[in-house]
């Protein structure tokens, strides 16, 4: 019994029940469909990429006893082995096809290739010897294949062949631009990345998202705003990947005025349900100040996951109000989703902002007692910044011996300590912090700096001295504070000491003059 191709897929594609796709399935083999393997390929692709564990269960299942298997059938099982996030049964798929003698085409290699790059950095010889098959079988010059191996050699950190494939082909599209751009700025090397998207013919959304998102790896956040302007510019509607880069950008700017017209971008668009944007539209406006705003991003949010309670957490944190952090942290938990480890060097940061210091050592405890997540640097790092802050220096001290001494890449909180010493004039848990420091080899401009100030500070000048003359020695500078403000949606960045600005004279004279006008005031 014959049936048209199309009428299956159709009906196949209205089975969101795993029990309508099994009553399908039975009515197939009921009617003698599966005579030929065009008939059951329908429900399999249906089955194997629906995102549905279930669904894909079941589409393992039919594949195994499957008497005929085509072309489709295993590239649609390939697919379905990667979006299941299992790389290496889409491999043995591949072999499969080889094993059995059944032909491959252009659509078996993109999912394969990136099914190789899950397998990174473990098996990047399997990835070679895909890439020898796709020279072998004459797909070399497939854009899309290309561009998926452009990828693999990217992430595994070869971005030089990925360069070499990408000049040796005749037909640079838009598919190869976008990939060659994204390899590099995986890689954190912009100037390349740029230099390819400039000389692209042809640029879409997908390309100009690959560039910026290159800029906002290397937090350069002023040239996120810039090239989005530009791509306004040029009538290019941007996706939900490049706003959700824009308001990363304007959250670290304090680019409120920007923010505020993604937002509104976003509603025009019908683009404020996507999960990620209303979890970076938390986040913007956390971290611009607008906690009652950010409270009504994330009260709008139906199904809220992991990301967006943990914005909101660490953004009521942000703003000092340790209390309402909490408060959300316990409704998370009610809510039964499930806290991560980011959602704990959140509580544990507001924890350590409001000296909360029990509640923060019995959530560090709780962690992994009631919820199973083993603390990591982070969580000791939390802590150690709990008990210094509150001035319990020895306290802090003995914890991070308890710990091992946590790892000499962890010099952000051994100076956390140094700073509680300085402040609480800790002299002696200082001293020994600064010579661990030196026997790490970890000690920075800023350490140095910082020690300095407490050994002057107790009087003891002559290992001041030692590490004045230190800092000399080196030629140590430490790095220039800077400021950001936002005027008219334009975001200026000033750094201490750089007089680069173009108007940098007239802001001097008119800052003379403010100061000269509080002098007189004051008489």
């Amino acid at each position: 019994m014959s049936v048209e191709k199309g009428f299956l897929t159709s009906v196949a594609q209205k089975c969101n029940t795993l029990i309508k796709l099994k009553q399908l399935h039975a009515h197939i083999l009921r009617c003698r469909y599966n005579d030929t393997p065009y008939a059951l390929a329908p429900l399999l692709s249906v089955a194997a990429i629906s995102n549905d564990a279930s669904f894909f269960s079941y589409a393992r299942s039919i594949f195994r006893h499957l008497r005929h298997r085509n072309t489709f059938m295993h590239n649609t099982m390939i697919r379905g082995y990667l979006q299941a996030r299992l790389p290496l049964p889409a491999v043995s798929c591949y072999l499969s096809m080889l094993r059995n003698g059944i032909a491959v085409n252009n659509y078996t290699f993109p999912p394969l290739v990136k099914a190789c790059i899950a397998l990174l950095p473990s098996f990047k010889v399997v990835g070679r010897l895909v890439h020898g098959h796709v020279v072998k079988f004459g797909f070399r010059d497939d854009p899309y294949v290309l561009s998926a191996f452009i990828e693999f050699y990217s992430v595994s950190r070869e971005v030089e062949h990925a360069r070499v494939l990408f000049d040796k082909t005749t037909k640079k599209d838009v598919v190869l631009g976008t990939a060659m751009v994204d390899g590099y700025g995986k890689m954190g090397n912009v100037d390349k990345a740029r230099e390819v998207f400039e000389q692209m013919p042809d640029r879409n959304a997908v390309s100009w998202s690959a560039m910026i998102a290159a800029y906002s790896r290397v937090s350069d956040f002023k040239e996120v705003l810039a090239l989005f302007a530009e791509m306004q510019n040029e009538g290019t509607k941007p996706n939900e990947s490049v706003l959700v880069s824009v308001l990363t950008a304007c959250a670290h700017l304090g680019a409120f005025a920007q923010g505020l017209w993604v937002h509104s971008y976003a509603k025009r668009f019908q683009l404020d349900s996507n999960p990620i944007l209303t979890t970076a539209l938390v986040d913007m406006y956390s971290k611009c100040g607008s906690v009652e705003s950010a409270l009504s991003v994330f009260q709008s949010i139906v199904n809220k996951d992991a990301g967006a309670w943990n914005a909101m957490i660490c953004g009521v944190a942000l703003n000092g109000d340790a209390e309402k952090s909490l408060e959300l942290f316990y409704q998370m938990a009610a809510s039964g989703t499930k806290p991560n480890e980011t959602t704990f060097v959140a509580v544990l940061t507001a924890c350590t902002h409001a000296k909360m210091v029990q509640q923060g050592l019995w959530l560090f405890e709780e962690m992994s007692s009631s919820y199973g997540i083993a603390p990591k640097m982070e969580h000791y790092a939390c802590v150690v910044d709990l008990l210094s802050r509150a001035g319990m220096v020895e306290e802090a001290e003995k914890f991070m011996e308890e710990m091992g001494g946590l790892a000499a890449s962890d010099a952000n909180v051994w100076g956390a300590l140094l700073n509680a010493c300085r402040i609480h004039k800790n002299i002696h848990v200082g001293n020994r912090v600064w010579k661990k420091l030196l026997d790490m080899g970890i000690a920075d401009c800023g350490t140095h700096v910082l020690t300095y100030n407490i050994y002057r500070e107790a009087g003891w000048e002559a290992e001041a001295k030692k590490v004045r003359t230190r800092i000399e020695e080196i030629g140590m500078r430490k790095k220039p504070g800077c400021s950001i403000i936002e005027v008219d949606d334009e975001v200026e960045e000033f750094l201490a000491g750089d007089h680069s600005h173009p108007l940098a004279q007239e802001m001097c004279r008119l800052l003379d003059s403010i100061l000269k006008m509080g002098t007189l005031e004051n008489f």
